[in-house]
């Protein structure tokens, strides 16, 4: 069970605070509800305790996890498979869904590869966006440091193909 004030990763939403635990009546029945504050958009999300681990919920990686995070953005050594774009499209956001950062980390090397080849549809180029944020707030989170400075480095990272 998480904490009020503790941060946790909603799936593709991202990284979010804790702010309350609140017991809810749903259709005749007493729930616990996590009231989540979203930190990059302050949208509010309602989770029922009981369905946290279902949906996703999880902590935020340790400092100690990044490197692999870095890791899996410098292995350019991958087939990205050539598929219709709709169909990379929905792979893609499965992958986002699992709530995974290492799953959105993959998803960001290959549309960057990707990317080199080819023009990326709109959908594409939107999934990378927002592949970059996730990861941009929970390395910025995790490492506590500047959103900046994280955008930075993967500038950087993708610069050296």
């Amino acid at each position: 069970m998480f904490k009020t004030g503790g941060l946790i990763v909603y799936p593709a939403q991202g990284v979010g605070v804790i702010e309350a635990i609140e017991e809810k009546e749903v259709i005749n029945e007493k729930q616990l509800f996590y009231i989540i504050r979203i930190l990059s958009n302050s949208m509010k999300i309602m989770i029922p305790i009981s369905s946290a681990e279902s949906v996703g919920l999880r902590e935020v990686i340790m400092e100690e996890e990044i490197p692999k995070v870095y890791a899996i953005l410098r292995n350019k050594d991958v087939t990205v498979y050539k598929q219709t774009w709709n169909k990379r499209y929905k792979e893609y956001l499965d992958r986002i869904k699992t709530g995974s950062i290492f799953e959105i980390a993959r998803v960001l090397r290959d549309l960057f590869i990707l990317k080199s080849d080819k023009d990326l549809s709109f959908g594409e180029r939107k999934m990378m966006d927002t592949a970059k944020s996730l990861l941009i707030k929970e390395i910025s989170v995790a490492s506590n440091s500047e959103e900046a400075k994280i955008e930075q480095d993967l500038k950087i990272l993708f610069a050296v193909q």
